[in-house]
């Protein structure tokens, strides 16, 4: 693991006075420490792009409400752009397109099924033409939705 130039006290101490953890009358001040130079190794990473390649393209071809067994579903067929799409914020950006064409899928655990697509099924799935949400899954929170692989509630039927 690289070592990181500054030591965790100080990175710990600066984050608590930052989130507002520090007591007022006892301000959090990092040690004093001597700064270790940067690596002079080189990682390879793939960078997230500072401009959106996709501004203005619809991240979202279409959706569709259908009927199944277990009730309602509403069945979101990604664009080519939302398959491709790295930028930061584009799984906010993708999802408001999924509420205006559905605004009846404006719910939490609606919400929590469609980002964990948008960021694992995409992955694991990359040509799966359409993604599901329902409205019956319970509301769970995002990491519990992921744990159950984007269905909480139990599988489709």
């Amino acid at each position: 693991m690289p070592k990181h130039p500054w030591p965790r006290t100080a990175v710990l101490a600066a984050a608590l006075a930052l989130a507002g953890c520090g007591s007022p009358a006892e301000p959090v001040s990092a040690p004093e420490t001597t700064p270790v130079p940067p690596s002079t190794t080189t990682t390879s990473t793939t960078a997230t792009p500072t401009v959106d390649p996709y501004a203005g393209v619809a991240l979202i071809d279409r959706v569709e409400w259908t009927e199944a067994v277990d009730g309602a579903r509403l069945l979101v067929f990604p664009a080519q752009a939302g398959r491709k799409t790295s930028y930061p914020g584009s799984d906010e950006r993708a999802w408001q397109e999924v509420v205006t064409a559905a605004p009846d899928a404006d719910s939490p655990g609606m919400r929590d099924q469609f980002v964990c697509h948008w960021v694992w099924a995409r992955l694991v799935q990359p040509n799966k033409p359409s993604w599901n949400l329902e409205p019956w899954r319970p509301a769970v929170g995002y990491q519990a939705t992921v744990d159950a692989s984007c269905n909480p509630g139990g599988p489709e039927r």
